[in-house]
């Protein structure tokens, strides 16, 4: 048995360290950088406050257009991550999330791809489809987001479920199995009302013939066609695709889509860690929840406060608390805009707001305190609050 001095044990002598730091760093040199040590100059390169990309590429495809963001130095990421791309819209600055389309080592050389939607009323989207141009430069975060493989916590086979532009994430990570960034079995359900509709077929098509880690089936709601499959994703069909041995599953598409296949899903009594959602955005009609409150006044009046500054706003209560920020001119950090990371998070001093159970994904810390994510949260009275401006 090793034999152990019990005096060097004593908790009192970590005491003494304290001391001895103090007398060392007393006699450290001031014209030490802090930002010259390897560690800190690691993790400024794969976490940067802000990225400075600028657009290369531009092609049209579908209801999308594809844009290839490059930079001499991007940070690395995991498939099924994102950036948070800024715009500034009339002397105002908006963010929205863009799944990464290209693969971890294209980082490497370089350039993002991601694919922008056309959505109706979108103020970010519309913008950067219809003014963004090859050369023009963008500002974003690093890639970050929580919808990636995680051999500790997934199975190692996934059932991919998509819809519509949903399908981005998976074709980042279907490209990173074939490239061998990722390790793992990818089966994409792809939902789509007709074939003309599918976006990026002729690559995920080139990897599945390529790739026995990847398979792609494709489902029409509205055409039947044969090498399709025909209907709306449901247990049945996803039972008839997935292994017999233990199979996450990943969501990511329209909100009826989800609504709908997490129904199914408890009909395959899975494990609540082998299913896994994408964050979806902001929703921009709260009284489509079932207790959304009645008789709310449509217009609130909201004191934000902003390194002790005040500013009045008159704003609708249909609109999240962060959107009405953002349109007079105050910009809150942000990243998904769904409630999940948190980077939005702010003080109710005063009022109430309603919060989309599904979407209220606060610490238990924050939620006792009263602090909220404004990206989720909607005004039902007049509020005052606190925000930490970008």
């Amino acid at each position: 048995m090793a034999e152990y001095n019990l005096d060097s044990l004593n908790p009192l002598k970590f005491t003494e360290l304290i001391k001895n730091r103090e007398t060392e760093n007393a006699k450290a040199s001031d014209d030490i950088c802090v930002s010259d040590f390897n560690a800190n100059n690691l993790a400024g390169s794969l976490h940067p406050k802000k990225q400075i990309l600028k657009i290369s590429e531009i092609k049209d495809a579908k209801y999308t257009k594809i844009y290839t963001l490059t930079s001499d130095k991007c940070a690395y990421f995991s498939a099924g991550q994102y950036l948070s791309v800024s715009v500034n819209i009339e002397g105002k600055t908006y963010s929205r999330p863009y799944s990464v389309v290209s693969t971890p080592k294209d980082a490497l050389k370089g350039f993002y791809v991601i694919a922008v939607k056309r959505v109706e009323g979108g103020i970010v989207s519309n913008y950067i489809l219809d003014n963004l141009k090859v050369g023009d430069i963008v500002e974003a975060s690093d890639p970050t987001g929580t919808f990636t493989y995680e051999p500790l916590r997934d199975a190692e086979h996934i059932i991919a479920v998509a819809g519509g532009s949903g399908i981005t994430p998976f074709v980042s990570l279907a490209k990173a199995i074939f490239e061998g960034s990722e390790e793992c079995t990818l089966t994409i359900l792809y939902g789509s009302k007709k074939e003309d509709d599918i976006l990026f077929k002729s690559e995920l098509d080139s990897i599945s013939r390529s790739c026995e880690k990847v398979n792609v089936v494709y489902i029409l709601s509205e055409e039947e066609k044969e090498g399709f499959d025909h209907g709306f994703i449901n247990a049945e069909l996803i039972k008839k695709y997935a292994p017999k041995s233990e199979y996450s599953v990943f969501l990511c598409g329209p909100q009826g889509m989800i609504g709908f296949v997490d129904k199914e899903l408890s009909k395959l009594s899975l494990e609540k860690k082998y299913i896994r959602h994408e964050v979806h955005g902001e929703v921009a009609n709260p009284e489509g929840f079932v207790d959304y409150p009645k008789n709310v006044s449509d217009t609130v009046k909201i004191s934000v406060y902003v390194k002790g500054e005040k500013t009045e706003i008159t704003a609708s209560s249909k609109n999240t608390v962060l959107r009405i920020l953002e349109a007079n001119g105050i910009k809150p950090p942000s990243r998904c805009r769904s409630g999940e990371c948190g980077f939005c998070h702010s003080k109710l001093l005063c009022g109430k707001v309603f919060i989309p159970k599904e979407l209220d994904k606060r610490r238990q810390a924050d939620s006792k305190y009263g602090f909220i994510h404004p990206c989720c949260s909607y005004p039902l009275s007049d509020l005052e609050i606190e925000v930490s401006e970008q």
